[in-house]
């Protein structure tokens, strides 16, 4: 499983002009699923999106997470995050999960999140999704789960 999270002083997903998910101060994850990713990968996925040390303390420094700050969490599903870039001018998504699959362990990433997280949001999985955001810092980090 990968996860790209940018610290956002807002973000927000519209699907055909309608906002279907936003949240204030916190964490944007766009989120893969790759072949074989399963339970273990979606709690320590969660663990790391809560735990990983981006917001800053008092003195300015990044040691604070979102689980102390109380931010939102806006999840998105992005396979393109999966894609096989290494050779030639055209990404190869062989790499990324199955539609079935990627949903069955993002819908369960969400699902972990919405019970240890207050302020959990969604994009729409498979939909033409718009993210706006307000990167903050700019801070973004490329977070991965074998």
């Amino acid at each position: 499983m990968i996860a790209v999270i940018q610290r956002v002083e807002s973000a927000r997903v519209e699907v055909d002009g309608e906002t279907v998910g936003a949240i204030g101060a916190g964490l944007l994850a766009l989120v893969a699923v790759e072949p074989g990713d399963g339970e273990a990968q979606c709690v320590r996925m969660l663990e790391r999106l809560r735990g990983y040390r981006v917001f800053s303390d008092a003195q300015g420094k990044m040691n604070l997470c979102l689980a102390e700050t109380g931010g939102g969490l806006l999840l998105v599903s992005q396979f393109t995050l999966a894609a096989d870039t290494r050779k030639g001018m055209r990404p190869s998504f062989t790499t990324a999960a199955p539609p079935e699959e990627g949903r069955r362990w993002f819908d369960r990433l969400v699902a972990l999140a919405s019970i240890a997280q207050p302020g959990v949001e969604t994009g729409r999985f498979g939909a033409h999704m718009k993210v706006h955001l307000i990167n903050d810092g700019p801070v973004t980090f490329r977070l991965e789960v074998r």
